[in-house]
């Protein structure tokens, strides 16, 4: 063992504990570790050390554990949610010499592995687990990320204890993803959807305008309202720092999925085009959670477009059905998926914004598919929360802040589509603007 690597002694190993650890440790403080069961190893260990269990053992750091990481079986929990100094904490402790009123092993557990998603729960209309109904967004504390608040408590314990450990220095970025679910509101319909269109507008009796918009495009004399990706690139090339990906959905066309046809050849140009300038990743369609051969179908469409091997994914209607919707990805050999978010409000459904790899509760196993949590998307700001541009650029500017304090990761979603002003989109594209300019990590 490396004398100066932090040890960790535990009464007996988990799948569970060795998950948490490997999140905290590896994921967000990037620091070594070890583990051990041997008190005598501990007792001798002159550096960083940390006992997690029901007693202290020696003078290094002890933290009080609850079971929840002991345990096997999936049953109902009692996080019991609490606040202390401002900060908010799951599964208190309470026995004298204990480091922390809580215990943050647990806790970062119960909200990584979404534990509460495993247990009987309602669904909305997209077989979703209800917003309202999680944890965090029930009690208030969804625009925290708790996950990397605890690492950094736990950081800073370790520091004034032992104040010759070293940490390596984390950095906050900005990972911003694109939706594709349809690339042109008028243009490369095929005949049928085009002439469906025009009836439409004439039965409905659009506004002259629209009406004029869509002649106008049809002819080649006007951009198409939704063709907003030159502009995305463009905005993009001007915040070197900041990452890039395009999701695009190339599913059949259904009552859910309206993409642009992938046998059309402007479509596949298109996709060319956005993987000369980003990453590209595999949005699969709506009835993919029902029939899981849909995935590889269309994994295989986007690369045989790009000529390239596809890793990573974004459900449509961000239909993830914990665990099922991941071990569909895991069979597909999909490696990174960036579903993990609210579709309805904005925040931390997992508590973090790092990068973390998805454990399977119900196997109780790490697995090598790695999650991407997303905190913000527009549609669910203008849609759902029903809130103004400029409160938008407010709650972009709050969130955003708190993610730079904990030097994580801001990953939001937005549709190109959303970048016009059609649909009650008027004035979403400052918005964007805005944020980009907010998130850009040469702005601090």
């Amino acid at each position: 063992m490396h004398p100066e690597m932090l040890l960790i002694h535990t009464p007996r190993l988990s799948n569970r504990l060795g998950y948490t650890l490997n999140v905290i440790f590896r994921d967000v403080l990037h620091t070594e570790f070890s583990i051990t069961t041997d008190e005598d190893a501990f007792l001798r260990h002159n550096d960083a050390k940390i006992s997690y269990g029901p007693k202290r053992i020696g003078d290094g750091i002890y933290l009080k554990n609850s079971d929840l990481l002991f345990q096997t079986s999936i049953d109902n929990q009692e996080p019991r949610p609490f606040q202390q100094e401002g900060q908010w904490m799951l599964f208190p402790v309470y026995g004298r010499g204990t480091d922390l009123p809580f215990d943050p092993f647990a806790a970062t557990f119960y909200m990584v592995s979404r534990y509460e998603e495993y247990l009987p729960h309602h669904e909305d209309i997209h077989g979703r687990f209800l917003t309202n109904e999680h944890l965090a967004v029930s009690e208030g504390f969804a625009m925290e990320p708790v996950v990397e608040q605890w690492a950094l408590m736990l950081k800073n314990l370790i520091a004034e204890r032992y104040p010759n450990t070293a940490f390596p220095s984390r950095h906050y970025q900005f990972v911003q993803t694109i939706d594709v679910d349809a690339a042109w509101c008028y243009l490369h319909k095929g005949l049928f959807r085009t002439t469906m269109g025009i009836l439409r507008d004439l039965l409905l009796r659009r506004s002259p305008g629209e009406v004029k918009q869509r002649i106008r495009v049809l002819m080649h004399k006007e951009q198409d309202p939704y063709d907003t990706f030159d502009y995305i690139i463009e905005k993009h090339h001007n915040s070197a720092n900041a990452h890039l990906l395009f999701f695009v959905l190339l599913a059949e066309y259904d009552q859910y999925d309206k993409p642009s046809s992938y046998h059309n050849p402007h479509t596949r140009q298109l996709i060319q085009h956005l993987g000369d300038h980003a990453k590209i990743g595999i949005h699969p369609g709506y009835s993919s959670i029902d029939q899981p051969g849909n995935v590889d179908t269309e994994t295989r469409r986007l690369q045989n477009i790009l000529h390239r091997h596809i890793v990573r994914s974004r459900y449509h209607f961000l239909r993830l059905q914990i665990p099922r919707s991941y071990r569909i990805l895991h069979h597909a050999g999909l490696q990174h998926d960036y579903t993990m978010g609210y579709s309805d409000t904005i925040g931390f459904r997992a508590g973090i914004t790092t990068s973390f790899h998805f454990y399977d509760l119900e196997r109780d196993k790490e697995t090598d598919l790695v999650v991407h949590p997303f905190c913000t998307m527009d549609t669910a700001m203008k849609k759902y929360m029903k809130i103004s541009p400029a409160e938008g650029v407010e709650l972009y500017r709050q969130i955003i802040e708190k993610i730079r304090k904990v030097d994580g990761t801001f990953c939001c979603i937005v549709h190109n589509q959303n970048l016009s002003d059609k649909d009650g989109w008027s004035g979403w594209r400052e918005t964007y603007e805005q944020m980009l300019h907010l998130a850009d990590p040469q702005s601090e």
